[in-house]
């Protein structure tokens, strides 16, 4: 076998399963250990997979920080159907908490109510949006400018989750990962988010189906702190599983 029918062979089972483990490859290539881990490192360096702990993964897991500006070019009607499900949810004279991320700037632009909404916001582009409605009260946190997603974070921000109490969080995430939990890039970003869910009686996550498999930084909870997942038709059957058998309600945004 010639080493360009290993590398097509190797993205075959990529494609198929997500990951695959060294040891497996080895077993069906019938070359050594050395040999796989050669065309790995080959694949890997032209962005094909990414290696990690054995095995090999077909996108890279972690994720780097963005500015607002490239991330909301990124599924765009993905994340604005997930915005319009998201806004659903929002009952009369209710009172919600919006965090930080391109995913709740599409929640935002949903929001119409017909009735009174108190919403206490981490984003400026939110607050913004949400400007245009009169019978909507904004508290807009004060704190340290994330210049990345034009949010808020720090310790004016936190202090004032302490005093506060709602219905709804809804939260962008950088990254969900069935066994690690949901995490973002940033540690100050992921303690807020850690007391906004302390100060909400139910955890709405907003996140199109990339976001699955993927990890930040920074963690801000386990799966099992997370009420609700909006996402997109993408996400996998076996995510879909999982998270059902955990008792997390799933939402998929047509």
């Amino acid at each position: 076998m010639t080493k360009e029918q290993r590398h097509e062979m190797i993205m075959e089972e990529l494609i198929k399963h997500g990951s695959v483990l060294v040891a497996d490859l080895v077993r069906r290539l019938d070359v050594s250990a050395v040999t796989v881990r050669k065309d790995l490192t080959e694949l890997e360096k032209t962005d094909k997979l990414y290696r990690s702990h054995g095995k090999a993964v077909l996108v890279n897991p972690y994720i780097n920080n963005r500015s607002v500006n490239e991330k909301e070019k990124l599924a765009t009607d993905q994340k604005h159907a997930i915005g319009r499900e998201a806004a659903r949810l929002i009952t009369r004279n209710d009172s919600i908490c919006i965090a930080s991320g391109t995913t709740v700037h599409a929640l935002a632009r949903n929001i119409v109510p017909v009735h009174k909404l108190t919403v206490v916001s981490a984003s400026l582009p939110v607050s913004n949006i949400l400007s245009a409605h009169e019978n909507i009260d904004i508290i807009q946190l004060g704190g340290m400018l994330r210049h990345s997603s034009l949010s808020v974070v720090g310790e004016y921000a936190t202090r004032i989750m302490e005093q506060c109490s709602f219905s709804k969080l809804f939260m962008g995430v950088d990254g969900i990962d069935v066994d690690f939990g949901i995490t973002t890039t940033e540690m100050r970003e992921a303690s807020l988010n850690q007391k906004m869910m302390a100060a909400a009686q139910k955890t709405i996550v907003l996140a199109d189906s990339s976001k699955f498999g993927r990890r930040g930084f920074a963690k801000i909870a386990d799966i099992s702190a997370v009420d609700i997942i909006i996402t997109d038709a993408g996400v996998s059957p076996k995510d879909v599983s999982r998270l059902e058998d955990l008792g997390i309600e799933l939402i998929i945004a047509q």
